[in-house]
C-alpha cells in the first residue's frame, strides 16, 4: 500500500473530512494546501445525481473560465484551404486534414483539443477508436464542429473547459492554478458550477448535484457547499 506523504497528511489534518466549506472558504484551504513545488492545477468533481448509461441522464458541455485555467491549450484543427489558413492565424498548433489524419493515426497526441470543419468529419470519423477514448473527438455540441474555426481556436486558447459526466455520475475539470488569487479561483468554480447546474439532463430524478469537491493536484480534497 502507497505511503501518505507527510504534506498530504498535513493537509488532511487541516481540513475537516465530514465538513461542507463556503466557497470561499474552500479555495482558501485548497490554496494553502498547494504546497508542492510546481504550481498546482485545482480541480473541481461534481457527484451527480444521474447514470450516464442513460441518454436522457448525460451531462456534458463547454463553459468558458471568467479567468482562464492557466494550462497552455494545444489545439489541432482539421480544415483545408481558407479555414486551415484561419485556424493557423487564430493560433492552432496543428492544422491539416488527410495528412493530419495520419499523423494521429502514426502516434501523434501533442494535443489538448480537436476542432474540425464539417466537410472534415468524414476524415476525422476514421480516427474515433483515437479520439474518442481521450474525449477528444469533435462534436457540434461543444462547438468543436464548426466553419468559424478561429473563434472555436481562440475560445479554446482562452480556457474554455469541457466536462462530461464519467460512469458514476461524476464531472470534473481543472478550472485553475494554485498561483491564482483566491478570487479567481472562487469565480472559476462558480462558473463551472453553474454550467453543470444549467446542464441537468431531463431524465435526472430527485438531487441532482449531491457533492462538489475542490483540490489542487497534490492536496486533500475540501467538500464545498452548493453555491445555489
Amino acid at each position: 500500500m502507497a505511503k501518505t506523504s507527510k504534506k498530504l497528511k498535513a493537509a488532511y489534518e487541516a481540513v475537516d473530512r465530514t465538513k461542507a466549506y463556503p466557497l470561499a472558504e474552500a479555495v482558501a484551504l485548497v490554496k494553502g494546501n498547494a504546497s508542492s513545488k510546481f504550481d498546482e492545477t485545482i480541480e473541481i468533481a461534481m457527484n451527480l445525481g444521474v447514470d450516464p448509461r442513460h441518454a436522457d441522464q448525460m451531462v456534458r458541455g463547454v463553459v468558458a473560465m471568467p479567468n482562464g485555467t492557466g494550462k497552455t491549450m494545444r489545439v489541432a484543427v482539421f480544415a483545408k484551404d481558407a479555414k486551415a489558413d484561419e485556424a493557423k492565424a487564430a493560433g492552432a498548433d496543428l492544422v491539416g486534414a488527410d495528412d493530419l489524419a495520419e499523423a494521429i493515426q502514426n502516434g501523434e497526441s501533442a494535443f489538448d483539443r480537436v476542432i474540425a470543419t464539417p466537410d472534415m468529419m468524414g476524415v476525422v470519423g476514421r480516427l474515433g477508436k483515437v479520439l474518442g477514448p481521450r474525449g477528444l473527438m469533435p462534436n457540434p455540441k461543444l462547438g468543436t464542429v464548426t466553419a468559424d474555426v478561429a473563434a472555436a481556436v481562440a475560445a479554446a486558447k482562452a480556457g474554455e473547459v469541457q466536462y462530461r459526466a464519467e460512469k458514476a455520475g461524476v464531472v470534473h475539470a481543472g478550472i485553475g492554478k494554485a498561483s491564482f488569487d483566491e478570487a479567481k479561483i472562487a469565480e472559476n468554480a462558480t462558473a463551472f458550477i453553474e454550467a453543470v447546474r444549467k446542464a441537468r439532463p431531463s431524465g435526472a430524478k430527485g438531487q441532482y448535484i449531491k457533492k462538489i469537491t475542490l483540490s489542487s493536484t497534490m492536496g486533500a480534497g475540501v467538500f464545498v457547499e452548493d453555491v445555489a
